[in-house]
């Protein structure tokens, strides 16, 4: 059985920590790896590097480039995209957390931002640019809000001589009334109460009206900022919209018991590209990485079986097994839900180190994540720290006096 793997990156990428590449913590080769690399081994596999424009299920062809290619089963997990919620010129000026290049450029304007404070002679301008917005309290924005606070406040606070970074405001802003909606609401008020701790403000019910190169608009109130970042939500990729079929809420794919997509056996959807329901409790889902995982493992075990002319396993459907939701506030701060049980602290902040240590393919990540890690916390150092390919001269508007 032959396997082609197609992907318009020709790395792996684990996305629940790009908001440490993000926030300087991580290098990008500590989350990502080459997909050659990890398929070098097994001779039947094969790995393209390209994008796929157009999908033709009824024939069995899709295109890369231009070229049409045939396929016998299509396995679609072509992942999520950030959901604007019809406001895509917010885009420009309130990026997301969604690929490499996002997570490069928001540590690029996070680390220019402290630049550009210390030489900048104007009081209000200078509280913009060290003034971050981050809109969604999902998992991704409290992770991302505590990261930038500890990183302006705690690490490179003492390197900065004009501009006074303990005075670095990081907003997060979740229209709905609590943070983690999909958390038991112990967890939300745990992770509000350790985010206040951190001296991040909150601001629940609160929805955004208006984005703009200068801030966020909440209702009548207009917060002044020159970094806002987008974690309010995510929708399919939109390849989905290629396939001709009726789409579920957010571009999603609906899907068969058995992960296959209504009407096409052959074809199946996985991730956050499709929207399953547990068949047990009717319950959707969720779109997380060990979702993602179970469902890859569980299709590859039905064409495998029926490949190899063995009774098919379809008539198992997929069942989630749910090992538990955690989501980290910060140094020695996160919050866990597992198998009913509920708590936070230190001892959630190892447990979810470790576990995504586990999630992390090859020998090298592991060790330089947890090397990494370790220098953070002992030694409150980030290391990577670089401004890349971006503007690096800034004019002093006015005389540079230190900030009090």
């Amino acid at each position: 059985m032959d396997v082609v793997v197609i992907d318009q990156n020709n790395f792996y990428l684990f996305q629940p920590l790009l908001y440490q590449v993000a926030s300087a913590v991580l290098n990008p080769s500590d989350i990502a790896g080459p997909i050659r690399r990890i398929f070098r081994d097994q001779p039947n596999v094969l790995v393209a590097l390209g994008e796929v424009t157009s999908i033709d299920l009824a024939n069995k062809k899709l295109t890369v480039k231009g070229d049409t290619r045939d396929f016998d089963y299509l396995i679609l997990s072509v992942g999520a995209v950030d959901n604007y919620f019809y406001h895509e010129e917010w885009k420009d000026v309130a990026p997301g957390l969604k690929t490499m290049e996002s997570a490069l450029g928001i540590r690029g304007k996070i680390l220019l931002s402290f630049e550009a404070a210390e030489l900048e002679g104007d009081p209000d301008a200078r509280r913009a640019r060290l003034t971050f917005v981050i809109i969604g309290g999902g998992p991704t924005g409290i992770e991302l809000a505590g990261a930038i606070k500890e990183l302006a406040v705690d690490i490179i606070a003492k390197d900065f001589r004009l501009a006074n970074l303990q005075s670095t405001r990081v907003i997060l802003i979740e229209a709905g009334e609590r943070l983690l909606p999909s958390m038991h609401s112990d967890c939300s008020q745990r992770a509000l109460r350790d985010l206040q701790e951190l001296g991040v403000e909150v601001m629940l019910g609160r929805p955004v009206t208006k984005i703009n190169k200068n801030g966020v608009c909440i209702g009548d109130d207009f917060i002044r900022s020159e970094n806002m970042i987008w974690a309010a939500g995510i929708r399919a990729h939109p390849l989905t919209q290629a396939l001709g079929i009726e789409l579920g809420p957010g571009g999603r794919i609906p899907v068969e018991p058995d992960l296959s997509i209504k009407g096409y056996p052959y074809a199946f959807a996985i991730g956050d590209v499709s929207s399953v329901q547990d068949p047990k409790t009717g319950t959707p889902v969720p779109w997380v990485a060990p979702a993602a995982v179970q469902m890859g493992r569980y299709v590859a075990d039905c064409i495998r079986a029926e490949a190899m002319g063995r009774p098919s396993t379809r008539t198992r459907p997929f069942r989630y097994r749910n090992r538990g939701i955690m989501a980290t506030i910060g140094r020695r701060r996160a919050v866990a839900e597992v198998k009913g049980f509920r708590f936070g602290g230190f001892f959630a902040w190892c447990l979810w180190l470790f576990i995504h240590i586990l999630f992390l393919i090859g020998f090298r990540s592991r060790i330089f994540t947890v090397l990494s890690w370790i220098q953070s916390y002992l030694f409150f150092q980030y290391g990577v720290r670089l401004i890349i390919g971006k503007e690096k001269d800034f004019a002093l508007v006015k005389p540079v006096q230190k900030e009090t």
